[in-house]
């Protein structure tokens, strides 16, 4: 089976609130076989860019939010099959702060956008890879 690389880039996007708890933003998507996964913003790093440009381009398009990069938090790497052929994927993650936007004009790939309370957010994220990121955000976002 023929290879390709992909490199993409994204990020754990949080806020404060009024009460000053810390929320992380999620989006949905519907996998091919029409399950709703919860996953972090994220897309492919565009010929000339940046990966620190991409997280925040993609989390904008992905999320509807407005985001300021704090500090990176790793990469994933994992292998799908896409129409035939495998695809060696790495991701590189940043921590991202909210500045603006609103969840509600995420685009039309996402389902839907919703902040999550530190204590549940790494439950509903459905990839494990995610995961681990999310965890990572979160000792971080707690101060340790």
């Amino acid at each position: 089976m023929r290879t390709r690389r992909e490199v993409s880039a994204g990020g754990v996007v949080y806020h404060r609130t009024e009460d000053d708890a810390v929320e992380i933003a999620l989006a949905s998507r519907r996998t091919r076989r029409g399950d709703l996964a919860w996953g972090l913003p994220k897309g492919l790093i565009e010929e000339g860019e940046a990966k620190e440009s991409t997280a925040v381009r993609e989390a904008r398009e992905e999320t509807g939010l407005e985001t300021e990069l704090e500090e990176p938090l790793g990469e994933t790497s994992y292998y799908y099959v896409w129409e035939g052929v495998r695809v060696a994927k790495v991701v590189h993650f940043f921590l991202l702060r909210q500045t603006g936007g609103d969840v509600n004009d995420h685009d039309f790939e996402m389902e839907e956008v919703r902040w999550f309370p530190l204590a549940d957010v790494e439950r509903r994220a459905t990839y494990r890879s995610e995961r681990d990121i999310v965890r990572k955000a979160v000792a971080i976002l707690q101060g340790g």
